[in-house]
């Protein structure tokens, strides 16, 4: 009845990419330094953006690159060449909001596939079929539509134009995300990759007359957060994207950890797959795969649009606070065999003595009692303070590059 969907993941930098295709992507989005809208996310520079899909592709997996900025006319420069060093590095599409860009790509590239952003605000079947007729091959949906608005953008545009829609992550209080609250407030332009994030901000008012009286918009002494979005998750609900006729579920995250991109990833992975295997090992599973989700940074989650939720209940009114049950400690960079001794990266701190998860990308996690832990040098340390330490430490089962280590956390963020 459905084609397995394409899971798509985001790649911030070349350790997320690396990650994202360890946990089960099958294609990730990533962008340059320039013509994407994270601009704060680390990016890619050329010789990482060419590592990055020779190693994506050696798995497998495919590399759609962001050019989806509302261009301005000195973002013009160099770009048609710009989309020829990506076309030589293998970029199997590029993504793109702005018709100007989307001209300069079809004439530059014009074997290259372009899918269009969801920043263009596709809402309807005649807009995804004017991009289609211009030459796209895919039409990243609105995050506003309903799934049966979605289902009948699919009637009109079956065998025409792939669907790709989201399917996890932060939501924008401009759901597309064309806002101006960024650039009026700061200054700063979010359809040019520099968004403040104002509407996480905690609001208050004052009296005109009073100045430095202020008062809380709601009656709650922490204040409130008027625009505050939830975040989307849809892992329980994959059925009812498919039967809509969405193609590829993508999850946002460019800016999240590399902890985040494993969990979100191998729990969309997971689902996929025993939904592909049976409805009933989907649905038997469904809470495993959102207590997966939720042992990442997280607001509490929501489907938004898709299941006819009113869009109040969209909103968090309480707290700016993220949440989480683990926090990520290490990444797992090399195993010995011989010695049972892991090369790892520290993320976050831990001592001996503590208990840490094992968080595989392939085979069973499992619980470590950290007993022996050494410095690069071989020194004995008691603990793993300082950020991005390289370290060795004793395991009782074998590990991998790429998995994780992570400790219980209930302290949100």
């Amino acid at each position: 009845m459905w084609t397995k969907p394409e899971l798509l993941a985001p790649a911030g930098d070349l350790e997320k990419l690396k990650v994202a295709v360890a946990y089960g992507a099958d294609a990730v989005y990533m962008g340059g330094l320039k013509l994407g809208l994270r601009m704060k996310a680390k990016n890619f520079g050329a010789e990482q953006m060419e590592e990055g899909i020779a190693f994506a592709h050696a798995h497998g997996v495919k590399v759609y690159i962001t050019a989806n900025v509302f261009a301005r006319g000195a973002d013009f420069d160099g770009m048609a060449d710009y989309f020829r060093v990506l076309e030589r590095m293998g970029a199997d599409a590029l993504i793109i909001s702005d018709p100007g860009v989307f001209d300069v790509a079809r004439e530059a590239v014009p074997a290259m596939d372009i899918h269009i952003s969801t920043q263009a605000n596709n809402t309807n079947p005649r807009s995804a079929l004017f991009w289609h007729k211009l030459g796209a091959k895919r039409v990243v949906l609105a995050r506003e539509l309903s799934l049966e608005e979605v289902a009948a953008i699919h009637a009109q545009t079956e065998e025409k134009l792939a669907l790709e829609a989201f399917a996890h992550g932060a939501m924008c209080i401009s759901y597309s995300g064309r806002c101006l609250l960024s650039s009026y407030m700061t200054g700063r332009d979010a359809n040019q990759g520099a968004c403040a994030q104002p509407c996480r901000w905690v609001y208050r008012l004052e009296e005109s007359k009073r100045s430095g009286a202020y008062y809380d918009i709601s009656e709650d002494e922490r204040g409130t957060y008027i625009m505050n979005s939830k975040d989307l998750c849809m892992i329980g609900h994959l059925p009812a994207m498919l039967d809509a006729g969405i193609e590829s579920f993508k999850i946002e995250g460019r800016m999240k950890t590399s902890y985040y991109v494993a969990c979100t990833v191998r729990a969309y992975r997971r689902a996929i797959d025993d939904l592909f295997l049976s409805r009933e090992a989907y649905e038997k599973n469904i809470p495993s795969y959102l207590q997966e989700v939720s042992s990442c940074s997280h607001r509490p989650f929501t489907t938004a649009g898709y299941i006819g939720g009113e869009w109040h209940e969209t909103q968090v009114y309480g707290s700016a606070s993220y949440e989480r049950t683990h926090a990520f400690a290490a990444i797992v960079r090399a195993y010995e065999d011989a010695t049972g001794v892991a090369v790892i990266e520290q993320r976050g701190k831990f001592s001996v003595g503590e208990t840490l998860g094992v968080f595989r990308a392939n085979g069973a996690d499992f619980e470590q009692t950290v007993t022996e832990l050494w410095d690069e040098e071989g020194n004995p340390v008691d603990s793993a303070p300082h950020p991005q330490q390289r370290l060795r430490v004793k395991l009782d089962k074998p590990a991998a590059p790429f998995d994780l280590l992570r400790k219980e956390s209930v302290e949100p963020e």
